[in-house]
């Protein structure tokens, strides 16, 4: 099911796509991925993402993240996500799904960031664009993942609260309010 401002063409056709490819099956916070997958791609919707983001949103796991080790489909079956989202929607999912947290995250508040793929090693320095669509689909993920979750959420909460603080300037109005009233700040 889809919110009313969600605007991923053909949505219904990519949801049996990740239904055939196992996600209704994967456990995930708040029941299954493909229910996680759906509710970050609502979350969007919701911020008014443009339709390629939400697109990538509902795929964002397709090619496994660095913290969901599971994946629906392999590299080098990219061609196949292309087909289904469009160019544009499936770069982003790889370039989400290939985000080395660990070498990525803390320079997200840096001029130029450097965002290393933890496919290849490889490090390079996203546009604007790129790296807010990114961002919007972390925040979306994280908040689903924190409602999901109250343990998670009183583990990492306040951390991703100062995460997204941190790189607000990356995230639209919409998404950072929900980020920020949320999740719980840092105690000082």
């Amino acid at each position: 099911m889809s919110v009313s401002g969600s605007s991923i063409p053909q949505r219904d056709r990519i949801e049996r796509f990740l239904t055939e490819h196992g996600a209704e099956s994967i456990p995930h916070p708040g029941g299954t991925l493909l229910a996680h997958l759906k509710r970050v791609a609502d979350l969007l919707a919701e911020w008014d993402a443009d339709s390629h983001i939400q697109a990538a949103g509902l795929c964002h796991a397709a090619y496994g993240t660095d913290g969901f080790g599971q994946s629906l489909l392999d590299l080098g079956e990219r061609a196949t996500l292309v087909n289904l989202l469009g160019e544009q929607a499936e770069a982003l999912v790889y370039f989400y799904g290939s985000c080395d947290r660990g070498e990525t995250y803390p320079g997200l508040d840096s001029s130029p960031v450097r965002f290393r793929d933890r496919f290849t090693g490889q490090d390079q320095h996203p546009d604007p664009a790129t790296l807010a669509a990114f961002m919007e689909i972390t925040a979306a993920n994280e908040l689903d993942v924190m409602t999901q979750n109250s343990e998670l959420a009183a583990e990492h909460g306040a951390a991703l609260h100062g995460f997204f603080g941190r790189t607000a300037h990356l995230l639209s109005p919409k998404a950072w309010h929900a980020c920020h009233t949320c999740l719980p700040p840092i105690n000082p």
